[in-house]
């Protein structure tokens, strides 16, 4: 603790884009510290449009406003937010699958998109962690930078439990699965 060097909340906000995003290989991320700027530069157009749509332009940290960057190859437009959703995640290896359900009574349907059930750590020199990192999980790092709205979910794979296109959808229980309460993932 005696080397310790707090990174600022902007070099926080990097990496979880790098954890949730720099596995892709169709997404490259450079963080400029002297703008500061966050650019993704992505080869794949309709997954570069759909984090522009995603993600925000910026972010404001007290003082200090980060600029979030999408540099696609050729932009070309998506339709809905799921649709977005499945394009922006679309060969990531933490993406796992997605599915839509119908909710009974209602005309509404609702996507779970579920990720790798793996644990994020990086370095991340906060108070929060007397070793420096920060653990999270993908679900949550979504839910943080995207957010969760218009019938979108994010949540956590299971790979105890089948994957609902195995069995009959419609006895599908989302609470199979980390995603259908209102606590965090860590229970809190």
């Amino acid at each position: 603790m005696e080397n310790l060097k707090l990174a600022s909340p902007w070099v926080t906000y990097f990496n979880k884009l790098n954890a949730l995003f720099g596995k892709d290989p169709e997404i490259h991320l450079v963080m400029d510290n002297d703008t500061p700027e966050v650019k993704l530069y992505v080869d794949s157009d309709k997954k570069a449009d759909a984090l522009m749509r995603l993600l925000p332009v910026s972010v404001t940290f007290g003082n200090v406003i980060l600029k979030v960057s999408v540099i696609p190859a050729n932009p070309e437009l998506g339709v809905s937010r799921a649709a977005l959703i499945k394009d922006a995640f679309e060969g990531n290896p933490v993406y796992a699958w997605d599915i839509d359900l119908s909710l009974p009574l209602s005309t509404q349907t609702i996507r779970y998109v579920m990720f790798k059930n793996e644990v994020v750590q990086f370095y991340n020199d906060q108070l929060d962690d007397p070793n420096g990192n920060l653990t999270t999980l993908y679900q949550d790092i979504a839910k943080e930078l995207i957010g969760e709205s218009d019938g979108v979910h994010f949540c956590t794979d299971d790979p105890t439990k089948p994957h609902p296109e195995e069995n009959d959808s419609h006895n599908y229980d989302c609470g199979d699965y980390h995603c259908c309460d209102s606590q965090d993932s860590w229970g809190n």
